[in-house]
C-alpha cells in the first residue's frame, strides 16, 4: 500500500541515501512536448538538505532538457527503487530549480558535496518536496551493483574548462531542449 508524508521521514532518508541510482522526471507544459526522464547516480552526487529538500549536481552532457522544463514550470519528479533487500518505490514530487555557476548560491551548494563535486559540473538542482511518498516495489527487478562508472568523469576530467565550455556550447540542445524551451545560458560561466 502506498502511503504519503509530510516530510523525508529518517527511514525514507536512510532509504535514498544507499540507493545507487536514481530518476528524475520532467515535462514541458504544452500537450505535445516530450517528457523527459534521465537516469542519476554518480556516488555522492545526491544530498538531502533539509526534511524537504534535496540537491544533485548537474553534470555536462549532450542535452539540458530537465534544465529547460524547471526554467519553464519547476515540476519534476524523483523517483528511488530498491533492486536489492526489501521491495519500496520512494518518489518526491515538487519544484526544482537549477543553480547556475554565476548564482552567488552555487559555490556553497556545490561545495557541500565534498570530493562528488567533479569535472563539468553546470548546475546544482534544488527540489522542495511537494509530496513525498513511497510504494510497494513488487515488480521491481532484484539487481546487483557492480561498481560506478568514471567514464564521465575521465572524459570531462581531460578537459579544461574552455574547452568543457566549448563542448556545451557546441552542442544544439544545451542551448535549448528538444522542444525549443530555453536550456542553458550560453557561453558557460566560469567556475
Amino acid at each position: 500500500m502506498g502511503k504519503e508524508y509530510e516530510r523525508i521521514e529518517p527511514r525514507l532518508r536512510e532509504f535514498i541515501e544507499n540507493q545507487k541510482v536514481f530518476f528524475v522526471a520532467t515535462a514541458p507544459l504544452a500537450g505535445d512536448g516530450h517528457v523527459n526522464l534521465s537516469p542519476k547516480g554518480r556516488q555522492g552526487t545526491l544530498r538531502i538538505l533539509d526534511d524537504r529538500t534535496v540537491a544533485y549536481l548537474d553534470f555536462g552532457g549532450s542535452h539540458a532538457e530537465t534544465i529547460a522544463h524547471l526554467r519553464e514550470n519547476g515540476r519534476v519528479t524523483l523517483m528511488w527503487c530498491a533492486f536489492e533487500g526489501a521491495p519500496n518505490i520512494v518518489r518526491i514530487h515538487g519544484r526544482g530549480e537549477p543553480v547556475f555557476r554565476d548564482d552567488p548560491r552555487f559555490a556553497g551548494l556545490a561545495a557541500g558535496f565534498g570530493e562528488a563535486d567533479g569535472p563539468g559540473l553546470r548546475a546544482v538542482i534544488v527540489v522542495s518536496a511537494e509530496l513525498i511518498s513511497d510504494t510497494c516495489g513488487f515488480a521491481v527487478p532484484f539487481m546487483d551493483y557492480r561498481a560506478e562508472r568514471d567514464l564521465h568523469s575521465n572524459h570531462f576530467g581531460r578537459k579544461s574548462e574552455e574547452e568543457f565550455r566549448e563542448y556545451t556550447n557546441n552542442k544544439p540542445y544545451n542551448i535549448a531542449s528538444i522542444d525549443g524551451l530555453p536550456a542553458m545560458e550560453l557561453p558557460l560561466p566560469p567556475r
